[in-house]
C-alpha cells in the first residue's frame, strides 16, 4: 500500500491517478498509523510553502515525515518542504535535506513552467531512464545544487531537479504529469 500524504497541498488526485495506471494500491491519508505502516509514502504538493508548513505543524506531520523509514517520494512543493528553509514566506522546512530553497531571479519568465531537460541522473529512480530526458515542471522556487542532487535542470541557473538521501527521494518536476518518463520513475519508486 502506498500512502499519499493528505494536507492542503494540491495534486494528490493526479498522483493517485498515476499510481492507478501502474495498478498500485494507494490511499490519500493524514492518519499517522496508516502512513507509518505503508510500504511507500508520497509527499506531493502544489501550493505556498509557509501556509503549507503551518498545516503540517498543526497536523503533526512535520514531526512524522522525517522519521519515516520506508521509501518516501516528495514531489514539487513536497520536495521543497523536505529542505531546511524556503524563501517563500520565509518558511522553515522539515530539514531532511540541508538545502535552502530560493526564488528564481527575475531575469526570465517565472514560474518555470512546462517541459524541460534533466541530466546527470544519479538515483535508483532513474533506472532505465536516459540522461537528457524531458519532464514537466511548474515552480518559481528552486533547490540549490548540493551533495543530495540526483539530477540537474538548467533554467536561469542550474538547480536540483531531484534529490536523494537514504530512504528519501524527491523531484522538483511532476512525475504524474511527465508522460512515459514520469510513469517509469514512479514504477522505479514502487520497486524500491
Amino acid at each position: 500500500m502506498i500512502a499519499i500524504i493528505k494536507y492542503n497541498g494540491g495534486n494528490v488526485n493526479s498522483v493517485q491517478n498515476a499510481l492507478n495506471r501502474l495498478n498500485a494500491e494507494s490511499m490519500i491519508t493524514d492518519d499517522f498509523a496508516a502512513i507509518k505502516e505503508a510500504d511507500k509514502v508520497i509527499f506531493p504538493g502544489v501550493g505556498e510553502a509557509s501556509s503549507t508548513m503551518k498545516v503540517l505543524r498543526y497536523k503533526g506531520l512535520d514531526t512524522l515525515i522525517p522519521t519515516l523509514t520506508q521509501p518516501v517520494l516528495g514531489i514539487c512543493l513536497g520536495m521543497q518542504l523536505m529542505c531546511k528553509s524556503n524563501e517563500e514566506g520565509n518558511a522553515e522546512g522539515l530539514g531532511i535535506f540541508d538545502i535552502n530553497v530560493k526564488r528564481f531571479p527575475a531575469k526570465d519568465i517565472v514560474p518555470h513552467m512546462g517541459w524541460d531537460t534533466i541530466s546527470q541522473l544519479k538515483s535508483p529512480l532513474f533506472s532505465d531512464i536516459n540522461d537528457e530526458s524531458d519532464v514537466y515542471f511548474v515552480h518559481s522556487y528552486y533547490c540549490e545544487l548540493s551533495k543530495y542532487t540526483s539530477s540537474v535542470c538548467d533554467y536561469i541557473l542550474p538547480f536540483s531537479a531531484s534529490l536523494h538521501k537514504d530512504n528519501f527521494f524527491a523531484t522538483q518536476f511532476h512525475p504524474e504529469k511527465s508522460g512515459k518518463i514520469g510513469q517509469e520513475l514512479l514504477h522505479n519508486f514502487l520497486k524500491l
